[in-house]
């Protein structure tokens, strides 16, 4: 990785790190082992507030099973709260919503607000349409059971990680279109937009850590069908940079990583919803890479999450 001015923090964790690689014949399900592999290295988070954590089932997509959904509030707090529905990464293939325990229980523990992580279906066992409305129907169900929830319908968001920001943006555009629900705010952090893969950032990006260019590919191909990929008839709600149309959308923070092959399509993404008069904020981080924020003891990792905790504070009019 010499190539790569990745900061030297990060640096160690590298050799540890279990390589995600689509390219090679393993099976899917030993990819989504070593990706388990991953969060395991993680030390669970430490709340300084109780936090009541309960897993339910919402109606699904018509036809569709029911979506599990994971929800996330402080123990004993009164009134309605900021809610956030948010969606996990992963490359639309591999992740689960216990991944929603180290974004969730900082932002219930240090904002109070309550969080709704959604366990979408994953491709390729359920390509497009299915995830995002899997979403969406989440989204649908937590703004119609706000006031059960201790939700102030006034102040729902949606966001996530990687392809979680991807889902995040689709599902955004489809709360517009469809006519609901309203969104006060949106967060997409490094998030998977562009099936078509032709920016810089992805085309050199083919060795960077945890994500590269040969990773895109396979999660594209996966969600959207072999041969579909970048071909004009790739749905906007599938690959939100196809969207013609951005404006009417909630506030936007976007945030990118420097050697991350997603990286420009987050950044062109920022500007074209700045160009159609959405307030959008954009944030990166030198020498990070894909995922990097999973190393919790590096500065730029802390900056990033205090930088997320104070956008989210901003966008859902958290009062501190």
């Amino acid at each position: 990785m010499s190539k790569y001015a990745i900061d030297p923090e990060l640096l160690p964790w590298l050799d540890m790190m279990p390589a995600i690689d689509f390219t090679d014949a393993e099976s899917l399900a030993r990819k989504r082992a070593s990706f388990d592999e991953i969060g395991s290295m993680i030390p669970p988070y430490e709340a300084t507030h109780p936090i009541d954590v309960r897993n339910e089932l919402v109606p699904g997509p018509e036809g569709a099973p029911d979506v599990p959904v994971r929800i996330y509030r402080r123990a004993g707090q009164e009134g309605a709260q900021p809610g956030l529905l948010y969606i996990h990464g992963g490359g639309f293939v591999i992740g689960r919503v216990d991944m929603a325990d180290l974004a969730a229980m900082p932002f219930v523990d240090k904002l109070g607000i309550v969080v709704v992580a959604v366990d979408y279906r994953l491709a390729p066992e359920t390509p497009f349409p299915g995830p995002v409305e899997d979403c969406y129907a989440a989204l649908v169900w937590t703004a119609n059971k706000a006031s059960e929830l201790g939700i102030d319908p006034a102040r729902l968001a949606v966001g996530g990680e990687s392809a979680g920001g991807g889902l995040s943006a689709a599902t955004v555009l489809l709360a517009r279109d469809r006519g609901g629900p309203a969104l006060s705010h949106q967060y997409l952090w490094i998030p998977e937009l562009d099936d078509r893969l032709e920016t810089e950032s992805m085309r050199e990006y083919v060795d960077t850590p945890l994500w590269n260019r040969p990773n895109a590919v396979f999660s594209w191909d996966s969600y959207l069908g072999e041969g579909k990929r970048g071909t004009a008839d790739v749905s906007p709600y599938a690959a939100p940079a196809r969207a013609a149309d951005l404006s009417g959308l909630p506030p936007t923070v976007v945030t990118v990583c420097q050697f991350d092959p997603l990286r420009d399509e987050g950044l062109e993404y920022a500007r074209r919803l700045s160009q159609a008069n959405v307030p959008t904020e954009v944030r990166g981080y030198a020498g990070s890479f894909h995922g990097s924020t999973m190393i919790g003891d590096a500065a730029v990792t802390q900056r990033a999450a205090a930088d997320q905790l104070e956008d989210l504070c901003r966008g859902l009019e958290v009062a501190r």
